[in-house]
């Protein structure tokens, strides 16, 4: 399995890297790694540039170029999976270090025969902290020629399989997986639940 974590926003909001921000004495990038390495052996992270984000980790890392500059997150899918020596990738942000393990690895097993497998908490749907095929490129690319770039777009596309509130409330009770961080006031929060948990 493979796991592509998106590196490549611009970090308006908190006016800085959110990737190498501290928690507990860890950058919020290396919270994911670890999380990602216990169900992957290779690890890409997709930035606007190609350029390096220091991580440690016992799977491979690789970092790739969004191969169409500016496009937003869906690029970043879409060049992490080209990239991927895999047929499925996890696909999450570098600012979500509070990823349920279990739910990441239960949508692994569902998605064999769906393009996407999908969290959907009522009507919010949670495209980055998913499963993507590589059977999803065509149409990313696609969409990506047409400056296309909603992600709900490719949805229309390929076949999808929601994952439930119910089911997820079996591994990840408070959405913590969802969890991203976009200002000072997220980052403190992540901090609070960090020491809470140890």
């Amino acid at each position: 399995m493979t796991s592509i974590i998106l590196a490549g926003g611009k970090s308006l909001r908190l006016g800085r890297s959110k990737a190498l921000q501290v928690i507990e004495g860890k950058s919020l990038i290396q919270w994911v790694v670890d999380r990602l390495a216990i169900l992957s052996t290779e690890i890409i992270i997709a930035t606007a540039h190609g350029e390096a984000i220091p991580c440690s980790s016992a799977a491979r890392i690789k970092t790739v170029a969004d191969i169409y500059p500016g496009k937003g997150p869906l690029v970043g899918i879409y060049s992490g999976l080209i990239a991927s020596s895999s047929s499925q990738a996890i696909v999450v942000g570098c600012d979500t270090p509070f990823l349920s393990v279990g739910l990441l690895e239960y949508m692994t097993q569902l998605g064999s025969t769906f393009d996407v497998v999908v969290p959907r908490i009522g009507k919010k749907v949670e495209p980055l902290c998913a499963v993507y095929s590589k059977s999803c490129l065509v149409p990313m690319q696609g969409l990506l020629e047409q400056s296309e770039l909603k992600i709900s777009e490719l949805f229309s596309m390929v076949k999808v399989k929601y994952v439930e509130e119910d089911e997820i409330n079996r591994f990840d009770p408070e959405h913590l997986s969802f969890f991203n961080i976009n200002s000072q006031a997220d980052l403190e929060r992540a901090g609070k639940l960090a020491a809470e948990r140890g």
